[in-house]
């Protein structure tokens, strides 16, 4: 039985949410094959997708998905956001 779908209905994702934690489990080694990859598979820009998958990782739907994928990536993303915060409240020499 699909995880989704033993929680309900509503805590179901959809094909495309499905297709972008699957091409978040790739390794990229240069950012801009990636980008290129999402515009060809998605057809929506970087900034778009990075909107869509931010979204999508804080839902439940996802979490019940692919738990591990969804933790590393709210980690990474935690990470990235502590390291700007860090660089805005740090005074400059």
């Amino acid at each position: 039985m699909d995880t989704a779908y033993a929680l309900g209905p509503q805590a179901a994702i959809g094909d495309t949410e499905r297709e972008i934690l699957a091409f978040e489990r790739q390794w990229w080694k240069y950012g801009g094959a990636k980008e290129t990859a999402i515009r060809d598979l998605f057809g929506m820009s970087a900034t778009r997708y990075y909107q869509v998958l931010n979204s999508l990782i804080d839902t439940e739907a996802a979490l019940a998905t692919d738990p591990m994928l969804v933790k590393r990536l709210r980690r990474m993303r935690d990470a990235r956001q502590r390291e700007r915060s860090g660089r805005r409240l740090t005074p400059s020499s």
